[in-house]
């Protein structure tokens, strides 16, 4: 009995390929070029190909979902394209496809998870990019484009979670920071209080008032940078000579007016994307990229990577997820 069971279980096992001309179960005949079995039916002689297993969408990787996960996971270490495609043997056009098609799959990921979160401290910046290339570089004809130039990430994290609420990819506007504020105010629970700093920039202001009245405690950390002199380098970051917390609304506590570490995970983005890093000739060419490294970079940071001070990940602290998410599991 346990024979026949386990043979059963073998059976079962086995692949199976039906001829459709001739409604009969295929013959084992070998493997394909990129490792995936072939049959043939014992009655047209026809041969086919399983089916392929696809990562993302209608995307086929040649062999095939493992260096899919090996480019995706050097990606959020910090690797330039050109490094990847050596390494795995991927063109770099695949790569970028697979970046742009797997960041497509985080942002909604994110929106889906991170939504109506009970928080407590939240801190929120804007940091400094750009995309093909600089603003000051840019042509008379091409200065009316927001496709070129600086690109600015705007980033709300919670303070003691270190969970990555919200995020938005866009120019230092006004119009930019509704945008963003408005994903904050979905990424959180409205009837909880909590409090907010951001920094000095004046749309954070009004934006704030919109979308979430005076429900909350809302306060902004001012630096004042000291002058710069004749000998400074020119990328040298500015001196700041104060730091004033000024309270907006609300009764913000002053111990808690802080955005460090919001700014730490500035200099995290820095080193995790090579798109990002300063002083390189590492950079984005189209917006679409930027933005799906953007996403699977946040999307990794809160589901996949064991944060060092808290030793679980930040949708494990935030109760989100109850376990630490793997690269396939992100992209399924």
């Amino acid at each position: 009995m346990l024979y026949n069971a386990s043979m059963e279980a073998m059976t079962e096992a086995k692949p199976k390929m039906i001829c459709p001309d001739c409604n009969i179960r295929c013959a084992s005949f070998g493997k394909h070029r990129n490792g995936l079995r072939r049959f043939r039916c014992v009655q047209c002689k026809k041969t086919y190909t399983e089916a392929h297993e696809n990562l993302l969408g209608s995307m086929i990787v040649p062999l095939e979902k493992e260096k899919a996960v090996i480019a995706l996971k050097m990606l959020v270490e910090g690797s330039s394209i050109r490094t990847i495609e050596r390494i795995t043997e991927l063109h770099r056009d695949t790569i970028m496809r697979l970046l742009v098609l797997a960041g497509e799959r985080c942002e909604k990921l994110l929106e889906e998870k991170i939504s109506n979160l009970r928080v407590k401290d939240v801190e929120a910046d804007e940091m400094w990019g750009y995309v093909f290339k600089k603003e000051n570089h840019k042509l008379p004809e091409e200065s009316g484009s927001d496709e070129l130039g600086d690109a600015y990430t705007f980033v709300g994290m919670e303070r003691n979670t270190k969970l990555i609420l919200a995020w938005h990819l866009g120019r230092r506007t006004k119009a930019d920071t509704m945008l963003f504020m408005q994903k904050l105010r979905k990424a959180v629970n409205p009837q909880h209080w909590f409090q907010l700093t951001t920094d000095g920039y004046p749309p954070y202001v009004a934006a704030v008032e919109y979308y979430f009245g005076h429900q909350i405690d809302f306060a902004q950390l001012i630096k004042v940078y000291r002058a710069s002199s004749d000998t400074e380098q020119r990328y040298s970051p500015g001196e700041v000579a104060e730091c004033i917390p000024v309270a907006v609304f609300g009764n913000p506590i002053p111990a808690r007016i802080c955005t460090s570490h919001v700014e730490r995970q500035n200099l995290t983005m820095r080193m995790q994307m090579r798109r990002l890093t300063r002083l390189t000739n590492a950079f984005s060419k189209k917006r679409s990229n930027l933005n799906g490294a953007l996403a699977l970079h946040f999307a990794y940071y809160n589901f996949c990577r064991i944060h060092s001070s808290l030793r679980v990940t930040p949708a494990m602290a935030a109760e989100v997820t109850d376990h630490q998410w793997s690269i396939a599991e992100l992209l399924a």
